[in-house]
């Protein structure tokens, strides 16, 4: 398998997505956005833009399967397989704010050998493969090199389902802003990993995230020499629904601020 040649193949696959969610922008109307549940937006660019890329990644690696964000194509157990999100950052898109993502990696068992994240308003393409190097548009990338928190951009979201979680997650909040240089949300969580890679910021956190979010960005980060785990300081990022991805130079730092509000194992 030519991990390089099927990298590339799907950052022209995510140009051409890219090209027709920019051009559905100006076409959505209020009646196309639905609510799959409190601030979850949906619509029918998402899911037509998921559509495209399961047929053409379907052909690229015929028999493999898929995990993705708004359909259920089964096979998802396969040992290869595609975790997509045809559109990462829906609110900023239904509300015209100009930041959202494809976000796109391919995974043998239980690893991402492959990862693309295209943001598709600046048309900059973060990927990598293998265990090779991490690059936008060309050139290679890496983590920044600042080395404690205080000198740190930190990047974070805030998860759907807030009513029992949201106090916690935001006293979390209130002693990162205290720590570091200053906080960002940009409403993309495939965009704030892929810029953590860039060295654009120094490190991300969320809670209650999806596959479909982090699979691509998460790996982008460790191939630009960076540091991912999960609240707990292990491997469960993916899967486990928290997420403390870093230069890898602040991550212990990152953590500490962690534990003083969540009980890990």
């Amino acid at each position: 398998m030519n991990l390089e040649k099927i990298t590339d193949q799907v950052v022209q696959l995510c140009l051409k997505n890219g090209a027709y969610i920019k051009q559905q922008l100006e076409l959505l109307k209020v009646k196309d956005i639905e609510e799959k549940d409190d601030h979850n937006f949906v619509t029918y660019v998402d899911r037509t833009s998921e559509e495209m890329l399961v047929e053409a990644l379907s052909h690229l690696t015929p028999g493999c399967g898929f995990i993705a964000e708004e359909n259920d194509y089964g096979n998802s157990d396969a040992e290869l397989k595609w975790v997509i999100d045809p559109l990462d950052g829906t609110t900023n898109f239904v509300h015209g704010v100009p930041l959202f993502a494809i976000s796109i990696a391919l995974m043998q068992g239980d690893k991402v050998i492959s990862g693309v994240v295209h943001e598709v308003n600046r048309i900059e393409s973060f990927y990598s493969w293998g265990d090779g190097k991490a690059f936008l548009n060309d050139k290679e990338i890496r983590v920044s090199s600042a080395k404690t928190l205080k000198d740190s951009l930190l990047v974070t979201g805030f998860p759907y389902i807030r009513d029992h979680i949201l106090d916690r997650y935001m006293e979390l909040f209130k002693a990162y802003i205290q720590r570091s240089q200053d906080m960002r949300r940009l409403g993309s969580a495939a965009t704030d990993l892929a810029y953590v890679a860039a060295g654009r910021f120094e490190g991300f956190y969320e809670i209650s995230l999806n596959p479909w979010d982090v699979a691509a960005g998460s790996f982008l980060v460790q191939q630009a020499g960076g540091r991912v785990t999960d609240f707990n300081g292990g491997d469960d990022f993916i899967f486990g629904k928290s997420l403390v991805s870093s230069n890898g130079f602040v991550h212990e730092e990152m953590l500490e601020v962690v534990k003083e509000f969540y009980h890990l194992k």
